[in-house]
């Protein structure tokens, strides 16, 4: 028994020495076997590290020596490796490239008139196709939301946006993303859909939910097909215009409740990011604010041989910080959105912020902090900006504080700002309740060049347009449209359409009148608040405007000949579309206190009838004797105080 006990402990002391022994041996053997799995996989890598090992010197030679042994029995090793390193060789395998990504941007511009212009770009894109009919069901970046209602409703592009206030044109210059306001909804439908009006009304109830608007409001009184003013803005060649659908609501008001959802599409949501600017008590107590979602198939490489998906989501504010007497006030980024920036998304692969400083290159007229020494161009508009940039993704952009707020101080107030090209008004003419005139102004500042514009115009129903008096005066004169698409309209079943290409003369007003007769609508129909009138939706204009960066004809500045004898360039022209402002048109409206009226008076007369008449009914009479005179009541008082009975 005692050599049993003392046998144990030694079997034991053997056996740990030996576990030992072979975890040293596994721990020199794994680098080889690694660096030699890795040559495996590269032959080339192989070959470069032995004509690398040939020029190092003797001592170089030795350490690599070991090496060259293991390359020697190569294939007796990878067998080896199959067999017993088979998690190691998971752990080295690439990892896959996602096949979606996220940027976002900011673009902040310091406007002529004191205000901020700051607009949000959110752009996801994913290389899937939901057009094959294979159901996706693994979102990473993409909204699943979003990704469901293209797969379902067959949506080649959809473009939505939400609008509160109106763009001043002529005081701001031009949006990067022009939106009427109210709500605006256009959508191409795959050529596979067979009912597309049906689609249709689907489509904006379910967009309805998921941005919580009025969406579901849209129907045939309110949606056209526009021919040629709305052309995909994605690949794809196919321009029927019958899988198109336009409508607006003018009279949608933009709030909290729509911009919650819109920032729940985010892959950060509001957490990180820009996104955390986004607070909805500062950017709706602002001049202008509209919120955007795009949609549409984009080429993922520049020979275009695979397709992605590209969501952007757009946000573009203006801030109204400039007070009367005072001059244009500092502005800052706590001050605009009472937040500062502390880090980009983690899933954003990029994340900037631009500041336009072209209008001011030398710092004479504002001044930007924190200052940055990267400047970036770009054609904008059809003319050359020049901005600061901030890298969110390098930790060096936010300094010590690890926070970001940039700050612009004015110098001075002086500065004129360039007159936009195209620009567009609408009003209505006219007196009385029965007929009216609507009056649309194209101005062209072009200084020499004319250039063709395409305007739409969408009219409610009980507009009634007499066609027939339609007019295009340019500098008093006519000017006949080259091309007219008008579809009629039907009461209480679809609006009118007119489509007109029309050509603007140079540094001219263009206007376009047609009359109109108001309809009396069934008293079912007005709405809650009928004396406040209805909204008639804006106009669109689309053209191609000549460049600003073409208009520069100044032969005194120092640039190379050959460049300066035509003076068109490269960037000749670019497409801009221009919304006018939504009309407000009273119609015969009814006394609606009238049936209150009526109410209370028949109330008043089968009360006063009905009441007479019931009392007379159902009253019981009965006879009641004279009272007795002073003098005997006061002899029965006497008599009754004697002891005598009454009278």
């Amino acid at each position: 028994m005692a050599a049993h006990r003392c046998s144990r402990p030694a079997l034991l002391l053997i056996l740990c020495s030996l576990w030992v022994f072979i975890i040293a041996e596994s721990q020199e053997t794994t680098p080889t076997s690694a660096h030699h799995a890795t040559g495996a996989d590269n032959p080339q890598t192989v070959t470069g590290s032995t004509e690398q090992m040939a020029e190092q010197p003797a001592v170089e030679e030795r350490r690599w020596e070991p090496t060259e042994a293991v390359e020697a029995t190569l294939d007796e090793v990878v067998t080896e490796k199959r067999d017993t390193s088979a998690p190691l060789a998971e752990v080295h395998s690439p990892v896959p490239k996602p096949k979606d990504e996220f940027q976002e941007e900011l673009v902040i511009r310091p406007l002529h008139s004191g205000d901020i212009y700051a607009s949000f770009q959110f752009r996801t894109l994913w290389e899937t196709d939901f057009t094959t009919g294979n159901k996706v069901s693994h979102y990473r970046l993409f909204p699943k939301s979003l990704g469901q209602v293209i797969s379902k409703f067959s949506v080649r592009e959809l473009h939505i946006s939400f609008t509160q206030g109106y763009w001043r044109t002529m005081q701001w210059g031009q949006p990067f993303l022009p939106s009427p306001p109210g709500a605006e909804l256009w959508v191409w439908f795959q050529d596979s859909v067979t009912d597309v009006d049906g689609t249709w009304k689907e489509l904006t109830n379910v967009l309805s939910g998921i941005f919580c608007a009025s969406l579901n409001f849209i129907d045939s009184t309110n949606t056209v097909q526009p021919s040629a003013s709305f052309k995909p803005l994605g690949i794809g060649n196919v321009t029927d215009h019958r899988f198109l659908r336009y409508a607006t609501l003018p009279r949608e008001i933009v709030c909290t409740e729509n911009l919650t959802p819109w920032k729940k599409l985010l892959p950060c949501g509001s957490k990180a990011g820009l996104a955390v600017l986004l607070k909805s008590e500062k950017l709706f107590h602002s001049s202008f604010h509209s919120q955007a979602v795009h949609i549409r198939p984009v080429c993922k490489d520049w020979q275009c041989k695979t397709k992605s998906w590209e969501l952007r989501q757009t946000l573009n504010v203006v801030f109204d910080l400039h007070t009367p007497g005072q001059g244009k006030q500092e502005w800052s980024l706590f001050k605009m959105f009472s937040r500062t920036l502390t880090e980009a998304c983690p899933l954003a692969s990029s994340s900037k912020i631009y500041v336009d400083i072209t209008d001011d290159p030398q710092g004479e007229q504002f001044e930007v902090s924190p200052a940055t020494p990267l400047l970036s161009q770009a054609m904008v508009l059809g003319d050359r900006r020049t901005f600061s940039l901030y890298d969110l993704t390098q930790q060096i952009t936010f300094g010590t504080v690890r926070s970001l707020n940039l700050h612009i101080r004015w110098k001075s107030s002086e500065g004129d700002m360039l007159r936009p090209l195209l620009h567009a008004e609408r009003y209505v003419a006219g007196y009385g309740l029965q007929t009216g005139e609507i009056h649309t102004l194209m101005y062209n500042n072009h200084p020499y060049r004319g250039f063709p514009v395409l305007l739409m115009d969408s009219v409610p129903w009980y507009l009634r347009l007499y066609i027939h008096t339609l007019t295009v005066t340019s500098k008093g004169k006519d000017n006949k449209p080259s091309y007219i698409h008008y579809q009629p309209s039907k009461d209480r079943v679809r609006p009118h359409l007119l489509e007109m290409l029309v050509q603007l003369p140079p540094n001219s007003v263009t206007e376009v009148t047609v009359q109109f007769e108001r309809a009396l609508l069934k008293w079912t129909e007005y709405t809650p608040d009928p004396n406040h009138g209805f909204y008639v939706g804006s106009s669109v204009i689309s053209s191609l405007v000549p460049s600003i960066v073409a208009m520069d004809t100044n032969s005194t500045r120092e640039q190379p000949l050959f460049s300066s004898f035509f003076p068109c360039k490269e960037e000749s022209s670019y497409f801009m579309r221009v919304y006018t402002e939504p009309l407000l048109v009273n119609l015969p409206t009814p006394d609606f206190s009238m049936p209150y009226n009526v109410i209370c008076l028949t109330c008043t007369v089968v009360a006063v009838g009905y009441g007479s008449l019931y009392n007379l009914l159902t009253r019981s009479f009965q006879i009641e004797e004279p009272s007795p005179g002073l003098a005997k009541r006061i002899a029965n008082i006497i008599r009754k105080m004697r002891g005598v009975a009454p009278l």
